[in-house]
């Protein structure tokens, strides 16, 4: 939970909205979706993690904005 919490809080803070969740393998799937330059930013932090997370990799997936989301939650 810290993790995701994490990404959630940070998330927030920058003005993005999507979703964050623990998928079946053990991996957590972010999609966020703002301007570009606040998303590098986020991608940033995540990749630093917070005190009580390990990251072992990341994978970026970029496209166009669907518009589906109206705020950034934990799923």
């Amino acid at each position: 939970m810290f993790f995701r919490a994490f990404t959630r809080r940070t998330a927030r803070a920058l003005g993005l909205v999507g979703t964050v969740q623990n998928l079946d393998d053990g991996s957590v799937e972010i999609i966020a979706e703002g301007e570009e330059a606040t998303l590098r930013e986020f991608l940033e932090s995540v990749r630093r993690g917070s005190y009580f997370s390990h990251i072992d990799s990341i994978k970026e997936v970029w496209g166009e904005p669907k518009g589906s989301y109206s705020g950034f939650r934990i799923r």
